[in-house]
């Protein structure tokens, strides 16, 4: 070949290969280097409760933030206890919004939004531990994550936790026991309950129950065992009204991820945070009955007096509740009658 010739093959040649080398490049970015960027997320958990000291519903968020961190899929949560970054009572706003991705909240403070989940705090609808573990699986939960899906929230793990109430003037046993008593309920059925036995409501999230109870604002409260101990309301109550084996108070408190957060993972990171969401469900199954022990334990040890209602006491209640929050729910909620007949045929 003459060195003309070859000179014009040469000069045939590099434009194949400056266009080749640019598909290869086009190949790499779509392919390779791009979604490794897209793939990095990191979401944000927000939740009311106080971070790391023991409180099971903050411990049960940061397991699934160290879990799928281990997982190495390219997902990180960062957790944001003790309402550091949204008030409890907006959190539910803020995943929809996209403030924030995650929280663990009582679902029933979302009941502004959807009036049906004032169904997860009903008077004496969950009757202990492992009938809420019965309830998780039956119509009734499915009607309400129905609605949670409709919403634009997902559910990651659930949790139902026992309560109690308690006053700093006297054991509330009786409905007579609360006339008078300015009363902080964590939410409208068991506010029904209370101001038809005639007590005044105070509405505040848990996370400000010890300074009204401090400042007089408020005499008596209802909230989880989790939250009796870990809002150290023990320093500010005289008498507490235990679950023991006739618990009124259930409520549900899930784990949550809004849709959008969610459907921005790739399957890997799904997978991951699902798993790691099933392991903290079952370590708070686990716990939740200890929650109840580690309550009266801790009132006892601070010198508060510890009752327990007796089958004619929290027959006495529930026969409040009938004519006020059932009643009201049934006529006041789209579906509520539905949804109450639901709960109450988990046996």
């Amino acid at each position: 070949m003459t060195i003309s010739r070859r000179l014009r093959s040469s000069a045939v040649r590099r434009p194949r290969l400056r266009v080749a080398h640019a598909i290869s490049v086009l190949a790499l970015t779509a392919f390779g280097a791009a979604p490794v960027l897209a793939d990095n997320i990191t979401l944000k958990a927000s939740h009311q409760f106080p971070g790391g000291k023991g409180d099971v519903r903050d411990e049960m968020v940061q397991m699934i933030a160290r879990d799928v961190a281990a997982a190495n899929v390219g997902l990180e949560i960062k957790v944001f206890p003790g309402s550091s970054l949204v008030k409890a009572q907006e959190q539910w706003k803020a995943m929809l919004s996209g403030q924030i991705d995650m929280s663990s909240f009582p679902l029933d403070y979302a009941s502004g939004f959807h009036p049906q989940f004032g169904a997860t705090l009903m008077p004496g609808l969950v009757k202990g531990h492992e009938h809420a573990k019965r309830i998780n699986g039956s119509p009734f939960m499915q009607d309400i994550k129905g609605i949670i899906e409709q919403g634009g929230v997902k559910v990651l793990a659930d949790a139902w936790l026992a309560g109690a109430f308690a006053s700093k003037e006297k054991c509330i046993r009786a409905p007579a026991d609360v006339t008078g008593q300015k009363m902080r309920s964590a939410g409208a059925t068991f506010a029904q309950m209370w101001a038809a036995a005639g007590a005044s409501i105070v509405s505040i999230p848990s996370s400000e129950v010890y300074k009204a109870l401090q400042q007089g604002v408020a005499t008596s409260t209802d909230t989880s065992s989790g939250s009796f101990v870990s809002f150290r309301l023990y320093e500010q109550v005289k008498c507490l009204t235990a679950p023991g084996d006739n618990a009124l108070w259930f409520m549900y408190e899930p784990v949550l991820i809004s849709k959008k957060s969610w459907d921005k993972l790739n399957d890997a990171q799904k997978k991951a945070l699902t798993a790691a969401s099933q392991k903290a469900e079952a370590y708070f199954e686990s716990e939740s009955k200890k929650l109840d022990d580690e309550m009266v334990e801790t009132f006892k040890k601070n010198k508060v007096e510890v009752v327990t209602l007796t089958d004619a006491e929290a027959e006495a209640w529930r026969a409040v509740a009938q004519k006020s929050s059932y009643k009201v729910f049934a006529e006041k909620v789209p579906g509520g009658k539905e949804l109450i007949d639901k709960a109450l045929s988990v046996k």
